[in-house]
């Protein structure tokens, strides 16, 4: 029995060191010292053994478990630091080689357009206003002289907080420029871009949620002139510098007299196309000279000041610059569409 517990340590010993890797190493514990093992069948034949002779093959057997034992932990340590040293030779990272570049993105096209505007006006010395988009009845309407019974605060085009109240969600920009008269001394020239709100049911061409630019010049000896020409400048601006220019009698509440005003197609040059259909022209915006009724009541003497006031839907403006067909597409976040831009 000496002699097999002698065979099988020699034996163990020599296999273990020809493991190459974790698993074989495994196979053989189980192989010499699990249940079913060489070295376990060794002791169950203990029991044939004098009393004399089991304590002596005992200990020389827990001499050869502990050596196999031993030099099991010994290849485990051993493979496993080859191991590590294996995986982290794979996965060097090669500092010098260029990395992946994230896909940036860019600006919507609304932003585009908007930006593109304020940009034309800071030029011609305009300040860039803001105000709340949760107005009261008076800047939203009253201060820009319209009645109470105006067709447009009907509850069917706005939206009021808590039914027809003093309070509801801005129906134009134009709120923007009470405040900005009533807080500031002429002279003023002030863009105020923003979104507004309406009751309107979701096509191709209309949202509940759009935006507006307003613009607003108030000092002494402002003329009808001075509001064509600083437009004229603003649609060469925007559409290039053979666009022309046209305005037409209109009517609103807050300025007298007004007008709409119209560019030349930027596709067709005034030639009449699918864009401007077949008309030459596009209607950008609605302008006029500032109601002296305005003025008055946001504290500047009409009799000494005068100015002019504008107003854009600046989706309009973008689906007109870049010949976009449904107005929802702006707001769908579709990147197939947005790419384009």
């Amino acid at each position: 029995m000496k002699e097999k517990l002698a065979q099988i340590r020699d034996k163990a010993i020599q296999k273990l060191n020809d493991a190459s890797d974790l698993k074989t190493l495994e196979e053989l514990r189980v192989e010499f010292l699990g249940k079913k093992g060489e070295l376990t069948g060794i002791l169950k034949g203990m029991g044939a053994l004098s009393k004399e002779e089991r304590p002596v093959i005992g200990q020389l057997a827990n001499e050869v478990r502990a050596d196999i034992e031993g030099k099991l932990e010994a290849m485990k340590t051993a493979l496993a630091a080859k191991a590590q040293e294996a995986k982290l030779k794979a996965e060097t990272i090669d500092v010098t080689m260029p990395g992946n570049m994230p896909e940036l993105g860019h600006r919507h096209p609304m932003t585009q357009v908007i930006d593109n505007i304020k940009n034309i006006f800071i030029g011609m010395g305009y300040e860039i206003a803001e105000g709340p988009e949760v107005e009261t009845a008076y800047y939203n309407f009253e201060a820009l002289n319209i009645p109470k019974d105006h067709p447009a605060r009907d509850e069917q085009d706005t939206f009021y907080v808590n039914g027809i109240g003093d309070f509801l969600l801005r129906t134009q920009t134009s709120p923007m420029q009470v405040r900005v008269m009533e807080n500031k001394k002429p002279p003023i020239r002030i863009i105020a871009p923003g979104r507004v709100y309406r009751a309107d049911e979701v096509d191709a061409t209309h949202s509940p949620i759009f935006h507006q630019l307003e613009g607003l010049v108030i000092d002494k000896g402002i003329t009808m002139g001075d509001l064509k020409g600083a437009l004229a400048e603003f649609a060469k601006g925007l559409f290039g510098e053979d666009t022309k220019v046209r305005f037409r009698p209109h009517h609103f509440p807050f300025t007298e007299p007004s007008a709409e005003m119209d560019a030349s197609c930027f596709a067709c040059g005034g030639k009449g196309c699918r864009v401007c259909k077949d008309s030459g022209w596009i209607e950008v915006l609605g302008c006029g000279m500032v109601h002296p009724k305005v003025l008055e009541m946001c504290g500047i003497d009409s009799k000494v000041y005068s100015g002019f006031a504008f107003g854009m839907g600046l989706e309009r403006v973008a689906m007109q610059k870049y010949a976009i067909s449904d107005l929802r597409l702006l707001f769908e976040n579709d990147t197939r569409f947005l790419k384009q831009f």
